[in-house]
C-alpha cells in the first residue's frame, strides 16, 4: 500500500514511497513551491518531494512529467 496523502484541496499529490528525492520536480516547478522534505524519510530511506503551498499550484503538470519514478499526480 502506498503512503499517498490524499486530501480534497491538494492539487499535487506525491506517492512518498515511490519518490527517491531526486529533485527534478523542484527545478521543473514554475512557481518554485516544490521542495524535498528535509526531516522525514520514506520506508526506503529517501527524503521525498512535497508541495509547500497547494494554493499556489497551477496544476501545470511539469513536476509530474519530470518525475522519473511516476510518483507525482496532479489534480486540476
Amino acid at each position: 500500500m502506498s503512503n499517498e496523502i490524499c486530501q480534497e484541496n491538494m492539487k499535487m499529490i506525491v506517492d512518498t514511497q515511490r519518490c527517491k528525492g531526486c529533485g527534478l520536480c523542484t527545478f521543473a516547478c514554475p512557481k518554485k513551491i516544490v521542495e524535498i522534505e528535509k526531516q522525514e524519510r520514506n520506508d526506503k530511506g529517501y527524503f521525498y518531494a512535497k508541495c509547500i503551498d497547494q494554493n499556489q499550484c497551477i496544476s501545470c503538470t511539469r513536476c509530474a512529467i519530470m518525475c522519473p519514478d511516476c510518483a507525482i499526480t496532479i489534480r486540476k
